[in-house]
């Protein structure tokens, strides 16, 4: 079942699919390459190998985005069970892989709210450069929000506390932005 973004097991899907995409490939492109020891036309043999040459370009836009992220697992249950609860305070997102020019963020749960976007990222990221640019492209964006980066799991649960529910908020549409947004530079 494949998973959208923002849902969790989204990491998971997105790899089982990436990684079925680039084995096809290059498969055809092996098939490509053997295919042209079955014929003795030269002409045959050429356009055989322009074939092979021209799947590659696919598979490197499979198999780049793939590799970047390989790394990234889907969080185990009992941290999604942790964070269920908090879904009528804010708009949750699952398993993303925020992208920057410099930076990739692995996003394990982003908490989209009137009062900001709190993302737990469970890496350590150096200094505040991921976060700078991401709040950079929501201001580019229009987003009217402002996004912080907690890698520490307690203190991103602390901020989640702290958060009053959405519907104590008129609705504007900033925090289903902020989520589309958020969608948009995950992978």
């Amino acid at each position: 079942m494949k998973k959208e973004k923002g849902d969790y097991g989204y990491r998971t899907s997105y790899r089982r699919m990436r990684f079925c995409i680039a084995a096809v490939l290059a498969a055809a492109i092996l098939a490509q390459l053997g295919a042209r020891f079955l014929t003795d036309n030269e002409a045959a043999k050429n356009i055989l190998t322009v074939m092979a040459i021209l799947t590659v370009l696919p598979m490197a836009n499979v198999a780049s985005p793939l590799l970047a992220a390989w790394r990234y697992k889907t969080p185990p249950v009992e941290f999604y069970e942790k964070v269920k609860p908090y879904e009528e305070r804010a708009r949750i997102l699952y398993d993303l892989i925020l992208t920057t020019k410099d930076d990739i963020v692995p996003a394990d749960a982003a908490a989209v709210h009137p009062n900001g976007v709190f993302v737990c990222c469970p890496v350590s990221l150096k200094g505040n450069r991921a976060e700078k640019a991401v709040n950079e492209l929501f201001a580019k964006n229009r987003a009217g929000l402002t996004v912080k980066l907690i890698s520490d799991e307690k203190s991103f649960f602390r901020r989640l506390d702290s958060l009053k529910p959405l519907d104590s908020y008129e609705d504007d549409g900033t925090v289903e932005y902020g989520a589309d947004l958020l969608k948009t530079l995950s992978m």
